[in-house]
């Protein structure tokens, strides 16, 4: 009775408890010459479909081994060959994330609630801020979040300096850090010790409206005065001046004729949200990568060869 060879296993070695027939498939194709045939790495399986058969009860003769020689060189000429590999996809590791804040913490709240309803593949382990009674040290306690004031009030005699907090981010071991409104300069021992790990958001299409000074309403306030018809958040790498690391993402809205401060704002806060969520997801799930000119892009889910 003949039996049709297909979706044929190739593996190490061979179980010799296996039934006959089972054996010479093995030695079939053992022995079947594949030419053109490459696969990168070391597949756990490979399958092929081939047209050639014979008898179970007797091993193939060189005859029946050039005849399916033959037919499998003709499948792959036909494209019909079908070579898969079993790639097992590594586990990424979630990252531990620490927020600073010097307010209300919105964007903190926004990127809090996607950690737990598993958007972004992390966990937020502290809250660092300059204000000890702001908004989102408040939150922060009510989540069971450690905050740490930094720098310190000047009224305190404590001292806390960049490398005892330095310290206690390697302490609970942060992988990135998100700044989410917080209004002081980052200290370069912080930023040598975090290089490419630490992130931004403004409320304006940067490099216009950025820099020192340049925070809150103030931006929303220039931008409108300006005249400008779009404005938006971005996203960029921290550096040791304000405003002016390496962009990573931005998100367009307009800038309406009878626009308010206010309503400007609270557009362009409503972009901010959903991309600070969307960045810290990407960076939690590795896919960040740098151009050859050293620009960033964030690599899509979906298809891993768009970037964005």
């Amino acid at each position: 009775m003949s039996m049709e060879i297909q979706n044929v296993i190739l593996r190490g070695s061979f179980n010799p408890a296996v039934s006959s027939i089972q054996t010479r498939k093995a030695r079939l194709i053992t022995h079947l010459a594949t030419p053109n045939l490459s696969v990168i790495g070391s597949p756990t399986w490979v399958s092929m479909k081939c047209d050639c058969s014979f008898h179970s009860d007797t091993l193939p003769t060189k005859r029946n081994l050039q005849q399916c020689r033959n037919s499998a060189q003709k499948a792959e000429c036909k494209g019909i060959s079908d070579i898969e590999e079993d790639k097992p996809k590594a586990k990424i590791r979630r990252k531990n994330l620490a927020v600073f804040v010097s307010g209300g913490g919105s964007n903190f709240r926004s990127i809090h609630e996607a950690t737990l309803n598993g958007s972004v593949h992390g966990d937020i382990v502290v809250l660092v801020t300059n204000k000890h009674d702001c908004g989102g040290a408040e939150y922060a306690h009510g989540k069971g979040i450690p905050v740490i004031v930094f720098p310190k009030r000047k009224d305190t005699e404590e001292v806390f300096s960049a490398e005892d907090l330095v310290i206690a981010l390697r302490s609970v071991k942060v992988d990135f850090i998100l700044l989410a409104g917080y209004l002081k300069l980052i200290p370069a021992a912080l930023i040598q010790a975090y290089p490419k790990a630490i992130l931004n958001i403004h409320p304006s299409l940067l490099p216009a409206f950025g820099g020192k000074g340049y925070y809150g309403m103030k931006v929303h306030k220039a931008v409108i005065a300006s005249g400008a018809r779009y404005s938006g958040p971005t996203i960029h790498y921290v550096d040791e001046q304000y405003d002016t690391g390496r962009i990573l993402a931005q998100r367009v809205v307009p800038v309406l004729a009878k626009d308010t401060a206010e309503e400007l704002a609270a557009r362009v806060l409503h972009e901010e949200h959903k991309l600070y969520v969307e960045v810290s997801a990407a960076l939690c799930e590795e896919r960040i990568t740098w151009r050859e000119d050293g620009v960033p892009l964030i690599q899509s889910k979906e298809n891993p060869n768009d970037y964005c």
